[in-house]
């Protein structure tokens, strides 16, 4: 009687997976390929993931205390205990797979230049900056009379700042030779082409003084110069500033920051 009955269930459960197939058969045959592709991407995506994350199933029952074995039949009982307690235990290499999973899907996201530029200057929304010793690589208008080197290594600082601040260069120059030779080198290292500067907004002066006039006719947000006498002049003006110089300054004001070079203070040296 009990071999008939399991007969008829494995009858019944034969006619049942025929008539699922059957169904989901025609089903498929009404869905493009891309829809079963999609369908099939999910299957797999959802199999893996239960695979990858699953937890030994159900809460743990506590056992309850055994009494100690005795002598006869500790071997057998020891061995029975370690089997029991070992089929409850998770795989440590699943853990581990898991974990790893876990920590770098939440791995944080390396911010890009311009967020960190944008973060450094606290949202300012205009920059003056002097070019000697910050943007060219000389440093004395004696030097620019013979030639003008943009600084390959600020270059990228330089853009992104054009791209998100209201960025005005200025100089003190002695002839009108040192000026076109100060554009030229900008434009050729493509600080125009960027749309953030035109040449309008380099300005030129024949005096240390000129320069600070010019920033505070501006009232830029930040102020970047190598001239500590400047910068200590312009503390009391302008909201922040940048210090360039491998030296700090004795005494800076709370708003006067130090670093040795513009792509340090952004951190891309």
């Amino acid at each position: 009687m009990a071999d008939n009955s399991k007969e008829d269930f494995l009858q019944l459960v034969k006619r049942v997976g025929a008539f699922l197939t059957l169904k989901f058969s025609n089903l498929f045959r009404q869905l493009d390929s891309r829809s079963v592709g999609a369908i099939a991407g999910l299957a797999f995506a959802v199999v893996f993931t239960w695979r990858l994350l699953r937890t030994p199933s159900g809460p743990q029952r506590r056992q309850p205390k055994r009494q100690a074995p005795t002598s006869s039949n500790s071997g057998v009982s020891s061995h029975e205990s370690v089997n029991a307690s070992s089929s409850g235990v998770s795989d440590p290499s699943e853990d581990s797979r898991t974990q790893n999973v876990i920590d770098e899907f939440f791995q944080p996201v390396k911010p890009t230049l311009g967020q960190i530029v944008r973060q450094r200057l606290s949202e300012g929304r205009k920059v003056t900056c002097r070019l000697l010793g910050v943007i060219l690589e000389e440093s004395s208008p004696e030097e620019l009379q013979k030639q003008a080197t943009v600084r390959s290594s600020v270059l990228e600082v330089l853009l992104e700042i054009t791209k998100f601040c209201d960025l005005y260069l200025m100089e003190r120059v002695l002839d009108d030779e040192s000026e076109k030779k100060v554009l030229t080198a900008l434009e050729d290292a493509g600080v125009f082409t960027s749309g953030g500067l035109v040449k309008d907004k380099v300005l030129f002066c024949s005096t240390e003084n000129g320069r600070t006039s010019f920033v505070r006719q501006l009232e830029p947000d930040w102020h970047i110069d190598s001239n500590p006498e400047i910068i200590t002049q312009l503390a009391r003006f302008i909201k922040y500033q940048l210090h360039i110089s491998p030296v700090k300054l004795e005494r800076p004001a709370s708003n006067v920051f130090t670093a040795t070079s513009l792509e340090q203070f952004f951190g891309c040296v």
